[in-house]
């Protein structure tokens, strides 16, 4: 991790308490923990080892929350599954791990293994044996069982949709709607970190404090080349913009083909990953779309907000469409 190129978000969760939860045979001292300190400055991260015992495990964190009321609570792998069980909170889970117990089995975490980061106690070596699987098969029996219609909209799940080591988004979808793919493997990096989990992190702390930004509905033809994928200039003015505005897709909906939408999502999401998600609308009447401004490959003039029209000779590239909006804001 090149901690000197990572982007600094010195607003976000400014004041707040994050709790991260770190995952099997790791510690406090993982990468993600030091990304979540340098990246976002102002926010108090809370990060412990947890104990090799799933019960203790748990017990701690009940004690860590009880101590620090975390605003948000991050948890991955075998954090996530903990994470899960933490109500009344609200909570993020990334690859959560919950059939740990068979996972353990099936790809080589039996027997003698070694924490990933540095342990507090300098214990560096550990032992997984049947006794320890069946404990956390047990703890995991209970994951799910405090889901109601208000825990419902406090968690959210990110899944990498080349995680070869645990899948869970069909099990957890089953208990909550926000569940979104990114493009990735079971630990996140630089990049995951960035484009996917900040941008969730903004979102939920948005919710927190009732935050209303400016509306931006982009029309999907101005995303592409014509081959149908996405333009680099594209891709980093979306997650340029969906940091200081709340940015939409706008997609036709075609009445003739039933798979359409359904084919469109899945490419959106491929190209733009978790931020995009739940937010493409399906649309022939942009017209009555309520915002602030539509970005378009052609004039529409009953938008109520403004519209810019991509490509015109005031708009002609997105960097020119990026500096205006910044303009808006005052970072021009």
């Amino acid at each position: 991790m090149d901690e000197k190129a990572l982007k600094l978000y010195p607003r976000l969760m400014a004041g707040k308490t994050i709790m991260y939860v770190h995952g099997f045979a790791s510690s406090a001292q993982s990468g993600t923990v030091s990304r979540l300190r340098n990246m976002l400055p102002s926010a108090n991260i809370v990060a412990e080892d947890l104990p090799l015992h799933p019960a203790e495990a748990l017990a701690l964190l009940h004690k860590l929350c009880e101590q620090h009321k975390p605003d948000l609570i991050i948890g991955t792998s075998m954090g996530g599954m903990f994470t899960e069980q933490l109500y009344g909170y609200d909570r993020i889970v990334v690859n959560p791990a919950f059939c740990i117990a068979d996972t353990m089995a099936s790809h080589g975490m039996m027997g003698q293994q070694e924490f990933f980061s540095p342990r507090k106690d300098g214990v560096q070596k550990f032992f997984v044996d049947k006794a320890l699987q069946k404990e956390y098969r047990a703890t995991t029996e209970h994951n799910f069982e405090g889901v109601n219609a208000e825990e419902q909209q406090r968690v959210w799940g990110l899944f990498g949709d080349e995680d070869d080591l645990v899948d869970t988004f069909d099990l957890f979808s089953q208990h909550y709607p926000h569940a979104a793919h990114f493009h990735g493997g079971h630990r996140m990096n630089d990049h995951v970190f960035t484009h996917n989990l900040v941008p969730l992190i903004q979102r939920i702390d948005d919710l927190q404090e009732r935050r209303e930004r400016p509306v931006i509905f982009i029309g999907i033809e101005t995303l592409t080349d014509s081959r149908g994928e996405s333009t680099a200039s594209a891709k980093k003015a979306f997650l340029q913009l969906q940091e200081d505005y709340q940015v939409y897709i706008v997609a036709p909906s075609p009445t003739n083909r039933p798979g359409f939408p359904t084919e469109v999502y899945a490419q959106v999401i491929r190209h733009y990953d978790s931020p995009a998600h739940d937010r493409v609308i399906f649309t022939n009447q942009r017209h009555l779309l309520y915002g602030d401004f539509l970005v378009g490959d052609a004039p529409c003039d009953d938008f109520l907000g403004t519209s810019i029209v991509w490509g015109s000779d005031t708009f002609k590239t997105w960097e020119e469409i990026l500096t205006y909006f910044y303009q808006i804001l005052g970072n021009g």
